[in-house]
């Protein structure tokens, strides 16, 4: 894979991370924290780790932020005045 390609993603990587610190909505910094496991998905597989980035890709990307959305709509959020 060409060095640009993989320097775009080491930035998309940063960028996402950068993001989902910042961000108040919960909701939001699940699906940048879900950019963020996906993009680390593609660049193992561009280093050759196929394997090892289609389990990043299923379990960090899919089933982790599916189970932080149903923890997100599952809770209630109250305010002690």
């Amino acid at each position: 894979m060409p060095w640009e390609i993989e320097f775009l993603l080491f930035i998309i990587l940063i960028v996402s991370a950068v993001i989902s610190l910042i961000l108040k909505n919960l909701l939001a910094a699940v699906v940048t924290l879900t950019i963020y496991s996906f993009t680390v998905a593609l660049i193992m597989i561009s280093l050759g780790a196929v394997d090892v980035g289609f389990t990043e890709a299923v379990v960090g990307a899919g089933v982790v932020g599916i189970f932080f959305v149903v923890a997100i709509f599952k809770t209630t959020r109250k305010s002690y005045d």
